[in-house]
């Protein structure tokens, strides 16, 4: 059977930790901000990580 294609816009938004986490960025963060309490913009500014139920059913794509 041959490999499997690796899924170029997945692979663009989802980064792999040398631990095997899975990381993203978290959307909204850019602009039209002011009606956001300074708690939510700097919530944003940190990676979000998969959960691992997510993680197993996107390994074989990344």
């Amino acid at each position: 059977m041959p490999k499997q294609k690796t899924h170029k816009a997945t692979k663009k938004v989802l980064n792999v930790r040398n631990s095997g986490s899975v990381t993203y960025k978290k959307s909204n963060g850019n602009h039209k901000t002011a009606k956001d309490s300074s708690k939510q913009i700097r919530q944003r500014r940190k990676a979000g990580v998969l959960n691992e139920s997510n993680v197993k059913r996107l390994k074989g794509v990344i």
